[in-house]
């Protein structure tokens, strides 16, 4: 193979409309911006969320509260997903990704107790709800902070 034999896969590529280049193209004269207006000019256009001097949705909604941007959300994991692991297993977030009961954990994961735990498994939480503590140590396991 030579460098003038290379070429991109076909579809991969498509040329680019040329704008302003005659009538017969169907993108001639105004080029596709119409007659006048603000838009027609160059350098025209209004800002993202502008709606032409109207109160913008994002000042017209009410905002309540307090929305941490530094928050680390923990994902969840329910007790009836545990039942997935063997005896005497240690469920770690690598463990419940490998198993597919997580699909990303980027800051932890926090155990709830909704559904009911058989097996004996030592849990390696970010955080556990105190039911979920309590039913993990009833079947004879370990709930631990990590």
């Amino acid at each position: 193979m030579k460098l003038h034999e290379l070429s991109p896969a076909a579809g991969s590529t498509h040329a680019g409309k040329r704008k302003g280049r005659g009538a017969g193209t169907g993108n001639g004269k105004t080029a596709g911006r119409g007659h006048k207006g603000q838009k027609a000019r160059s350098g025209g256009g209004v800002r993202v969320g502008f709606e032409g001097g109207q109160m913008p949705l994002a000042r017209r909604v009410p905002k309540r509260g307090f929305n941490n941007i530094f928050a680390k959300p923990l994902e969840i994991v329910n007790l009836s997903a545990l039942n997935k692991f063997e005896d005497g297993d240690v469920v770690t977030a690598e463990a419940l990704l490998e198993r597919g009961i997580l699909s990303k954990c980027e800051y932890g994961y926090k155990v709830l107790g909704n559904g009911k735990l058989t097996k004996k498994v030592t849990v390696e939480a970010s955080a556990f709800s105190k039911s979920a503590q309590e039913a993990i140590e009833a079947a004879g396991g370990k709930a631990e902070v990590k």
